[in-house]
């Protein structure tokens, strides 16, 4: 496999590490070799799918380095921060390669976040140059746009990929902040080097494609990007929400993929469409036994962990070698683990203590953001003078043989569906709404969607107040951290310690959930909404006016939900027709209005109980 010589002989560090600048060789990234390389060897084999097109290995150096020229030529290099905004489009692989040949700064963007988040992380990053389109109003001043040339045949390609110093930063990305705004996780050139390297150790064979239906802006997609181009293998670009495309399952059955890559969440809506995988991928959560035990026996099974702090991953686990695939295995090649206790004393095996990072793959810290910085990354005992080890927050135990099983969280952050979620980003937007006293965001007990508890005053009483709550969230917040459920107490439960009792508001949102409410389905397309509903939530659904999302659902089983109904009545809705209208009389109404706008039948009539 020609993945490419490290740009960096000494142990790659952060600033202040273990960086050995005299050993820097002038050789580029192992990735941007490798894609050359494949290039070279699989000119016709296909690099890039997505929903607008597709380029094979050829086209995708030529378009590479045609664009990293422009960038330069722009005045983009070390230091510069350049924005990537293409989104679920194959350019949007060929504008991040493009960057990092450049040697600039990578600050990948999703165009579907909202412009308030947007323009944030655009100020913040210092963002200069912007490759691709945004929302009205996330523009910032200084912010110039560059065209993306096309190539063609008598394209003259440009010279080698400019030079990047190891302590340069290679890409920013955001996730959520503490504080109530995201914060940006600044890698560098010699922490993405470090990780390549170990990258190259899974040796994934060469040819056919992997998929990756990730958020362009979460460390996750350049994950999945990183690892297909690194092995000669293409990247499909799935879009989970692309009108007409299928759901999930629909989408891989048609890719074809010799590597599938997604959290256990969406793994788990579509195993039924895994022949002929021969490797997956479980990544961004715990991995529940009950999945393993639906997958199939063929496939090599990888449960990957790691923080964006630490290079998008840390650890592994691998049934190639014998793991048990339910945690979260050993480090990288490089990279070396922590277990220790409150105290900081290291915790015997079996003992559950907080997960700490250490090795070349640690990243610099959060960009304008010392104090936090100081908090979260700290020094490493078992490293050289200046190594540091990041401090996860992740509770694990070493097993007897070395493998860390993941505990769950030592704070409030969480996780939902693979997004990382902090909840005080939550509660701080949501507390802008006027008449809202106090809220407390948790996962709801099915683990699958956000919800919010209310404390609040007249305006909360209102029909139509949990709607306002999700409607303002979903205008300032990334879709995975918008609220499913909204409830108005009078009190929040707490601990005995006096903090809120999240467990206990997952209890109380299932119980209200689960009271008997309207009347039951009696349509003929009611009752055809309810047995997709059931289908796909695996539970009853005895209320015609229960809300989708209140029961459990999420986007990616109201996809699946959508597909059924797809199938069963033969008439084209949308998720956007499931998310206007969560309820089965409300869906039931519109799809007898689609009905009749197409001459495919009347309204149903009404049956008996």
């Amino acid at each position: 496999m020609p993945s490419g010589t490290p740009l960096y002989r000494g142990v790659p560090g952060a600033r202040g590490g273990n960086v050995n600048r005299a050993d820097h060789d002038g050789r580029p990234l192992p990735l941007l070799e490798a894609v050359e390389a494949w290039a070279a060897r699989t000119p016709e084999a296909t690099a890039v799918s997505a929903p607008d097109g597709a380029l094979t290995f050829r086209g995708l150096s030529e378009r590479v380095r045609v664009l990293a020229a422009a960038l330069r030529d722009g005045g983009a290099g070390p230091g510069t921060a350049v924005g990537v905004s293409y989104g679920r489009s194959y350019r949007q692989v060929v504008g991040v390669l493009a960057v990092l040949r450049a040697g600039a700064t990578l600050v990948p963007l999703d165009d579907r976040n909202p412009a308030e988040r947007l323009a944030y992380i655009l100020k913040d990053a210092d963002v200069r140059m912007l490759l691709g389109g945004l929302p009205a109003g996330a523009s910032v001043p200084r912010l110039r746009r560059v065209t993306d040339p096309e190539t063609g045949p008598d394209t003259a390609l440009s010279a080698p990929s400019q030079t990047a110093d190891p302590d340069d930063t290679a890409y920013v990305v955001y996730t959520s902040g503490t504080t109530g705004w995201p914060k940006g996780v600044e890698v560098t050139y010699g922490n993405l080097d470090a990780f390549l390297g170990a990258l190259a150790e899974l040796a994934l064979p060469p040819g056919g494609t992997g998929i990756n239906a990730v958020s362009p802006a979460f460390d996750g997609w350049l994950w999945c990007t990183l690892l297909y181009l690194l092995h000669g293998q293409g990247t499909t670009l799935i879009d989970l929400h692309h009108d007409g495309a299928g759901d999930l399952a629909e989408q891989i059955t048609a890719a074809r993929p010799r590597t599938v890559c997604l959290t256990p969440s969406l793994l788990a809506t579509c195993t039924e469409a895994l022949d002929g995988v021969q490797t997956l991928v479980l990544a961004g959560e715990p991995c529940p036994p009950g999945l393993v035990r639906r997958l199939p026996d063929g496939p090599r099974v990888l449960n990957v962990y790691g923080p964006t702090e630490t290079t998008i991953a840390a650890t592994w686990a691998d049934s190639a070698r014998g793991d048990d695939v339910t945690t979260i295995g050993r480090p990288l090649p490089g990279y070396h683990v922590h277990v220790l206790a409150e105290d900081g004393s290291p915790t015997p095996p079996g003992q559950v203590g907080e997960l700490y990072i250490g090795g070349p793959g640690v990243a610099r810290g959060y960009r304008n953001r010392p104090d936090l910085t100081a908090q979260s990354f700290v020094d490493d005992p078992c490293a050289g003078p200046g190594a540091r080890m990041y401090r996860t927050g992740d509770l694990v135990s070493r097993l007897a043989d070395g493998q860390l099983r993941h505990e769950g969280r030592a704070d409030e952050q969480i996780k939902v569906r693979g997004f990382r979620v902090e909840l005080p980003e939550v509660e701080r937007t949501a507390g802008e709404l006027p008449g809202v006293r106090a809220c407390a965001a948790f996962r709801t007990a099915t683990g699958d969607n956000l919800g919010l508890a209310v404390l609040g005053g007249p305006e909360t009483a209102a029909p139509d107040w949990p709607a306002r709550v999700i409607d303002h969230c979903a205008g300032r917040l990334p879709a995975p951290v918008v609220p499913a459920v909204v409830i108005t107490l009078d009190t929040l439960p707490t601990t005995p310690s006096g903090k809120v009792d999240r467990a206990a508001l997952a209890r109380l949102a299932a119980e209200i959930s689960a009271r008997p409410g309207g009347r039951p389905p009696r349509t003929p397309r009611e009752l055809q909404v309810r047995a997709a509903w059931e289908d796909v939530l695996g539970r009853s659904v005895p209320d015609a006016d229960a809300d989708f999302f209140a029961l459990g659902g999420h986007s990616l089983l109201a996809a699946r939900a959508v597909s059924e109904l797809r199938r069963s009545t033969g008439l084209r809705i949308s998720v956007r027709d499931l998310l206007a209208s969560p309820t089965i009389a409300g869906l039931a109404a519109t799809l007898d209005r689609i009905a009749a706008e197409s001459g495919a039948g009347d309204e149903a009539t009404a049956v008996n109980d």
